[in-house]
């Protein structure tokens, strides 16, 4: 840490000089988390996501287009036990989300937090909307944010007590984290950047951090043979989620960082961010809020999600809740700490991201606008079933040769988890993964095209007929709704030369 560097003996020494864990109140937040998203884990129904999980999890392999292995392996592992049930699925989301509120306490207490430091982060992990819509579905997104918390966790862990273990454990984190999300590739690059800026730069002298390092990079070595092996098909993604810009931008990036962390809580965050530059107690975490910056201009820069940056809010809100503590009765901004704040917080996080709502009056409340994923979770079985009737309309024996075409994810996996006990055949889809998954095998067959715009498929058959219309009959505008369902006739090419031309590398 330069000329401020604390010598090992002297850190060791200290490792035991922080203030104990209130575990009964840190745990009954955790529990009351997942208590939360337990009891309506099973109101609407699988997001979008979760289907495709399901699907990818009985195709298991090193790498998909659009993620590497774990959370298909996760998938499946529920599915082998519990079949596709949704309270066993949603049940994984909360228990990483409750672990990661513990996490977030711990993370306050490496930074020298006391009962009341800890207590707050363990709470403003709690109520953060992006963690609560995260606890209640199992995305990618949800086990990343508790493992990069984790890993960024162990690392403070190590500036404090210079357990050089801890390097080898980090390594340890970040494979596992590397098969969540290549994410986590950036995120240490940038904490690398900041101790390289700010210290400890004793650590590159460590060789434990050598070994730590070659245990992440064993670990992702089969996704990254994956990705060669077949064209490094999650840089496409990466360059199509770029040119998307959904977030509008840099101002839009920032605008929904604020309300996906909760508005007050990047309040706290952004204490984080000054109290780990100017705190002298907070210096040996500086590289911290230099990473956390650099991370925030890179993804403004790129493209990139604003919740990129989630694994480094534990850490932002614990470095605020420690200045806070510090600074308790010199600030006139003492309110955003109080209870009453993080009470309405939790409210509005409840309110705009949890199944809350009578599914039929869902379009008429803000949350569809406020979170869009929420509506990915309504209607799925009823679209399958009129996807079901245009299938059973066609005569016997042009159902033998139907294949079933989804425009995308969402829909084929939909029509593959619901669609199996009604008689549907093998749905199949060139969107992401499902592609990889396996073209049709009958050529010259009758085709029934879900979800696709008719300029898209024209040029595929000689004969379309709009059949359907799909409908979630609640009203809810979502990615499915309106969607037109098509019999298509006449197949010009065979499918081995129109799926390589069916392929897209879009998550949307």
């Amino acid at each position: 840490m330069g000329t401020s560097t604390v010598p090992a003996e002297a850190a060791d020494t200290a490792g035991d000089a922080v203030a104990p864990v209130p575990w009964r109140v840190v745990l009954g937040i955790a529990g009351a988390l997942g208590a939360v998203l337990v009891a309506v884990s099973a109101r609407y129904g699988f997001h979008g996501d979760e289907l495709y999980f399901l699907v990818a999890g009985r195709h298991l392999d090193w790498g998909y287009p659009d993620q590497p292995p774990l959370v298909p392996l996760i998938m499946r592992g529920v599915t082998e036990v519990f079949g596709p049930s949704i309270v066993a699925v949603r049940v994984v989301a909360a228990a990483v989300a409750a672990a990661g509120v513990v996490v977030a306490a711990l993370t306050a207490r490496e930074m020298g937090g006391t009962r009341r430091a800890q207590v707050l982060t363990a709470g403003a992990y709690a109520v953060c909307p992006f963690t609560v819509a995260n606890g209640h579905t199992l995305y990618t997104s949800s086990v990343d944010l508790f493992v990069t918390t984790t890993l960024v966790w162990v690392v403070i862990r190590w500036v404090r007590t210079r357990d050089h273990r801890l390097l080898l454990a980090a390594g340890a984190i970040a494979g596992v984290a590397s098969q969540v999300k290549y994410l986590v590739v950036i995120v240490l690059l940038a904490i690398v950047a900041g101790i390289v800026i700010s210290g400890p730069r004793e650590v590159f002298r460590r060789p434990v951090l050598y070994a730590g390092t070659a245990v992440a990079v064993a670990a992702a070595v089969p996704g990254f043979v994956w990705q060669y092996s077949n064209g490094w098909p999650q840089l496409a993604m990466a360059r199509a989620i770029a040119a998307d810009d959904v977030y509008g931008g840099p101002a839009g990036f920032l605008v929904n960082e604020f309300l996906m962390t909760g508005i007050v809580l990047s309040v706290l965050a952004v204490w984080g961010v000054w109290g780990l530059l100017r705190s002298p107690e907070l210096r040996p975490f500086r590289f911290l809020a230099l990473a956390f910056l650099l991370l925030t201009v890179f993804f403004m820069a790129t493209g990139g999600k604003p919740y990129y940056l989630a694994g480094l809010w534990a850490a932002m809100w614990a470095a605020g809740a420690v200045w806070a503590e510090r600074r308790q009765g010199r600030s006139r901004w003492g309110w955003v700490t109080s209870a009453p704040v993080f009470l309405v917080t939790a409210t509005v996080s409840v309110l705009m991201t949890l199944p809350v709502y009578p599914v039929d009056t869902l379009a008429r409340t803000p949350q569809p606008l406020l979170n869009p994923e929420g509506a990915e979770t309504v209607g799925w079985p009823r679209l399958t079933a009129q996807v079901a009737r245009v299938y059973r309309s066609l005569p016997p024996a042009e159902r033998a040769r139907t294949t079933i075409l989804a425009a995308d994810y969402s829909l084929a996996g939909a029509l593959d988890l619901y669609g199996r006990p009604l008689g549907l055949p093998t749905v199949h889809s060139a969107h992401t993964g499902f592609w990889y998954f396996g073209r049709p095998a009958t050529d010259g067959g009758t085709t029934i095209a879900v979800g696709f715009d008719k300029d898209d498929i024209d040029w595929v058959w000689t004969r379309t007929t709009h059949a359907a219309t799909l409908d979630n009959g609640v009203g809810l505008n979502n990615r499915a709704q309106g969607r037109p369902v098509w019999i298509c006739r006449g197949q010009r090419y065979p499918w081995s030369v129109l799926w390589p031309r069916f392929k897209s590398p879009l998550d949307s």
